[in-house]
């Protein structure tokens, strides 16, 4: 145990104030003040095998904070001996296990790139795109980490297919597109959500939904949307001006007929009905004034069916001689 994790220990332990407390204190401080003099002096005088040893003992005790200070220093001292492959391997880990996935992914693919061919390219391939998914991003915050770890996983099974990492792939591909359908899922509500009969945002929402639908068929979510999708076309015919609104609420029972088609005894079914029964009304209406206009203007004379009236010219009388 070094003198970091001898303090951890015992601190965590000691009674406040009572001599004992103090003199652990004491030989904590003194063993991490001797292991960091010791490690000091590795970095400075000890030779490169020296220090690759004590990587390797660092990184198998879980001290990968001093295996990757370690690696690090070696790796451009190392080119081209037996042991730059494994610690470039190691150092990758090394960054992976304090949780620095972007560091690790990136540290694994040249791995890869540059041991193509080495017995631990397809593990480091796959640690390559597993920490791209450990660095993918919340789904209430941009999604562009979680489409490039979905690529990386889709890829290392292109390459491997046989891998006995391809299972854990596959599950990991479908958790993460999972995050994008919460993701659309919410920010098509939201657009509902916020549109305060807004035109522009009730339109916003029935394109979302319509596109989540397109990108995740098989959603738990569809049916709700397809009922918000006919909420919001309702609400944006009813608040249209006059000449767009037939379109729209013809829209209304288009949406309204996909729902009942697809779930015919939905929990939504009773308020999506209200709304294309009153949808079915305002058509009726709209019809009934377009005829009541087209009877007006057939009955008003077409001024170009008009008989043109003639004007004669006056005839000038003859001047006097």
């Amino acid at each position: 145990m070094d003198g970091v994790a001898f303090f951890i220990t015992f601190a965590a332990n000691m009674r406040k104030n009572s001599p004992a407390s103090y003199f652990l204190l004491f030989i904590a401080i003194l063993l991490c003040t001797t292991s960091c003099s010791k490690f000091s002096r590795l970095q400075k005088t000890g030779t490169d095998q020296q220090k690759y040893d004590a990587a390797m003992a660092y990184y198998k005790k879980g001290d990968f904070y001093k295996a990757g200070i370690l690696f690090e220093e070696l790796i451009p001292l190392l080119k081209g001996s037996t042991e730059s492959e494994l610690a470039q391997f190691y150092y990758a880990y090394t960054q992976y296990q304090q949780s620095q996935y972007n560091t690790s992914q990136f540290l694994f693919k040249k791995f890869y790139d540059t041991y193509a061919r080495s017995d631990y390219a397809q593990e480091a391939y796959y640690m390559h795109a597993f920490s791209l998914y450990k660095d993918s991003s919340p789904y209430n915050l941009d999604q562009t980490s979680t489409h490039t770890a979905i690529s990386a996983m889709q890829d290392f099974i292109n390459t491997y297919p046989e891998s006995p990492f391809r299972d854990e792939c596959t599950k990991y591909i479908l958790e993460l597109r999972s995050k994008l359908e919460k993701k659309a899922y919410e920010r098509a509500k939201l657009y509902h959500k916020i549109s305060d009969f807004n035109l522009m945002s009730l339109k916003s929402a029935v394109i979302s939904i319509e596109n989540f639908k397109k990108d995740f068929p098989d959603s738990q979510y569809n049916e709700e949307l397809a009922f918000l999708k006919v909420e919001s076309q309702y609400n944006l015919a009813t608040n249209s001006f006059i000449d767009k609104q037939k379109e729209r609420h013809q829209d209304v029972v288009k949406f309204y007929q996909e729902l009942v088609d697809k779930y015919p005894t939905g929990k939504f079914s009773r308020d999506a009905e209200r709304m294309f029964d009153n949808s079915q009304k305002q058509i009726e209406e709209i019809a009934k004034l377009e005829l009541e206009r087209q009877k007006l203007k057939e009955a008003k004379p077409d001024p170009e069916n008009q008989p043109t009236k003639v004007t004669t010219p006056a005839i000038a009388e003859p001047k006097g001689q």
